[in-house]
C-alpha cells in the first residue's frame, strides 16, 4: 500500500504538503496541490480510518443499542439514524439487548471503550441505575423513547395517543372498554398509554373494571393470552379494546377469530405501531403512527450536533397521528 512518504516524493513535496490536501487545511500552492491529487488518483491512495481518527480524536462511529431486532419499530428508528448519520459521513456499530435491561449498561461501557463518538439508545425504561451510568461514561447519548429529565431524547406523545385512541371508542358508543398492557416499569408504553387510557374513561364518567386490565410483554402470544384473561374473567363483557403495541393487539384479534366473536361488530380493536402488516389484516387494524424513521433521524441530528458543538434541540417530543381503519 502506498504511505504518504511516498505520494510527497512522487509529487515532489513535502510530507507536510500532502498531509494538508489530504485533509484540506493549511496553505498549498494550486501547483502542489494538482501534482498531489494526480499522485493520489494514480495509485488509488486511501487515508485509512484509523489514520483519521487519530488526527481528528474522532472514531465517525456511533453506537446504536436497540431493544430487539424482531419488531418494526426499532428497525424503522435505525433505518433513519442510519439515513442521517451516512449523509454525515459516520457508521453504525448495532447492539441488542434483547429485551435485558442489564445489557443496556454493559453495552454502554462496551461502546465507551470501542471509543464511539456518541450513542443512541432505544430504551424500554429509566431506571436510576441507567442514567447514573449515561452520566458516568462521558459520552454523547440520546434517548429514543423515553422521556429521561436532563437527558437528551427523542420520545413521542404517549399519553395524548392513547387519551385520542380511547376517545374515538368511546365517540363511537363504546362504554366498556378492555386494556392489554406493558409493565409500567416502560414509562412511555406501559405508563403513560395506561394513564391516557385511564383519563379518557374517567372523564367521560366511564368506569373500568380490573378484569379489562391485562399485561403482557412485548410479543404477539401474550396479546392472545391477555385477550383470553380479559373474556374469560369479565363479569361485564367489553365492547372494545386498545392494546398499546401492534403485536399484542394481532394476539388478540387471533383469540377473537379463535372464538367466532366478530370484529368490530362484537368487540372493535385498536394498537401502537403503525406496522406494515396491520393494513393487511382482516379487518385492518386501527393503530397510532409515531413516524419512527423521522425519530431516528432527529436523534441522529442531535447527537451529531452535539458531537461537533452545534446548536441542538436537547428534547423533542413527536407528534403522532391515528390511522382509523375497519377494526373499530
Amino acid at each position: 500500500m502506498v504511505t504518504i512518504k511516498e505520494i510527497a516524493e512522487m509529487a515532489g513535496v513535502s510530507r507536510t504538503t500532502v498531509s494538508r490536501v489530504l485533509n484540506n487545511s493549511g496553505y498549498v500552492s494550486e501547483e502542489a496541490r494538482k501534482r498531489v491529487e494526480k499522485v493520489i488518483t494514480e495509485t488509488g491512495y486511501a487515508p485509512s480510518e484509523h489514520a483519521k481518527s487519530l488526527r481528528t480524536k474522532k472514531s465517525k462511529v456511533i453506537g446504536v443499542i436497540l431493544p430487539t431486532i424482531q419488531t418494526e419499530t426499532p428497525s424503522r428508528i435505525v433505518t433513519g439514524v442510519g439515513k442521517e448519520l451516512t449523509n454525515n459521513g459516520y457508521q453504525i456499530l448495532l447492539a441488542n439487548t434483547n429485551l435485558d435491561k442489564e445489557k443496556e449498561i454493559e453495552y454502554l461501557d462496551l461502546l465507551r471503550l470501542r471509543q464511539v463518538d456518541g450513542i443512541i439508545l432505544i430504551a424500554t425504561n429509566t431506571d436510576p441505575t441507567l442514567l447514573e451510568k449515561i452520566k458516568e461514561i462521558k459520552v454523547p447519548v440520546v434517548i429514543v423513547g423515553q422521556e429521561a429529565e436532563d437527558m437528551m431524547y427523542v420520545t413521542y406523545d404517549d399519553y395524548h395517543a392513547a387519551h385520542d385512541l380511547t376517545s374515538l371508542f368511546i365517540e363511537k358508543g363504546h362504554t366498556n372498554i378492555a386494556f392489554i398492557g406493558v409493565d409500567e416499569a416502560d414509562k412511555s408504553v406501559g405508563y403513560l398509554r395506561k394513564a391516557g387510557f385511564l383519563d379518557a374513561m374517567t372523564s367521560n364518567g366511564l368506569a373500568v373494571e380490573p378484569e379489562w386490565i391485562q399485561t403482557g410483554v412485548f410479543d404477539i402470544d401474550s396479546g392472545h393470552e391477555a385477550m383470553k384473561l380479559i373474556l374469560k374473567n369479565a363479569s361485564i363483557t367489553p365492547t372494545a379494546t386498545i392494546a398499546v403495541t401492534d403485536r399484542l393487539a394481532i394476539g388478540a384479534m387471533s383469540y377473537l377469530k379463535e372464538k367466532g366473536i366478530r370484529i368490530p361488530n362484537q368487540m372493535a380493536l385498536a394498537g401502537f405501531g403503525a406496522s406494515e402488516i396491520t393494513k393487511y389484516l382482516d379487518p385492518p387494524l386501527t393503530t397510532v403512527d409515531y413516524q419512527n424513521e423521522k425519530a431516528g433521524e432527529q436523534a441522529a441530528k442531535q447527537i451529531l450536533a452535539k458531537i461537533e458543538s452545534k446548536n441542538y434541540q436537547k428534547q423533542i417530543i413527536l407528534d403522532y397521528r391515528l390511522i382509523i381503519r375497519k377494526s373499530v
